[in-house]
């Protein structure tokens, strides 16, 4: 069958995805953090998957699921019926290896008890969920919800598919750009902590060990960080110096 879309709008619909996605890639490449790109991608998701009205993202927190983010409040909605009722796109795509699709609530369900709330209770009419694996970790997933039964498709799976598989990525990226900024600051702590105890040592004629004793007390006794106290004590040398 002949292709009927007319090229300006495929262009139209390719040049936003291509929009949308460059400014995903902004959050990723900017090492923003986790909320940012959260709600990054459940504002993207209606743009780019087909028949998407909202969207949301469910982590898995011990034995518990969270929304970390929502597109709006019909989708934070549907995540809340999902954790009471158990059953679920997100429920199931967590401990799945498959997209779960469904595109019609309204006729038999695989999950039949949030079927009959989200029907009953916002207009939702199909929902699919699409895991994150981040790190090797099955953490959570993607939630994508239509208002139009039937609007969800294979081509919205498709899309789903590329959209969880790029939000993990950048999940990841963001994960790894805070691990590098926390062991950042702490090699920074530890080298005013070892600038603080050598001058301790030599002006007070002590041992390391004393030194060390002198920041643990002083840190304590004005219950402020022991790297705070070695930064003083450095500053106030340098201040003495200069």
């Amino acid at each position: 069958m002949r292709d009927t879309v007319p090229d300006t709008t495929r262009s139209q619909a390719v040049g936003k995805s291509a929009v949308t996605f460059a400014t995903l890639a902004d959050l990723l490449y900017a090492g923003q953090d986790f909320g940012q790109v959260h709600h990054a991608i459940c504002d993207a998701a209606p743009l780019l998957v087909e028949g998407c009205q909202h969207a949301s993202l469910m982590l898995r927190q011990g034995s518990r699921y969270v929304t970390v983010a929502a597109s709006d409040d019909i989708a934070a909605r549907v995540d809340e019926l999902e954790r009471v009722e158990n059953e679920g796109p997100c429920v199931d795509a967590i401990v799945s290896d498959t997209p779960q699709f469904e595109t019609d609530l309204s006729t038999s369900s695989q999950w039949p008890r949030l079927s009959r709330r989200v029907l009953a209770e916002t207009p939702v009419r199909g929902a699919a969920g699409f895991r994150l694996v981040i790190l090797g970790r099955k953490v959570g997933a993607l939630d994508l919800f239509s208002d139009t039964p039937g609007a969800l498709n294979t081509t919205s799976v498709e899309q789903g598919i590329m959209l969880a598989s790029f939000a993990a990525v950048a999940l990841a990226a963001v994960h790894e750009h805070l691990e590098a900024e926390t062991l950042r600051a702490g090699l920074a702590s530890n080298r005013e902590i070892g600038k603080a105890v050598g001058l301790l040592m030599a002006f007070h004629n002590i041992s390391e060990t004393q030194a060390m004793e002198i920041l643990r007390t002083t840190s304590q006794d004005m219950n402020i960080k022991l790297a705070t106290v070695a930064q003083e004590i450095v500053a106030h040398h340098h201040r003495k110096i200069t």
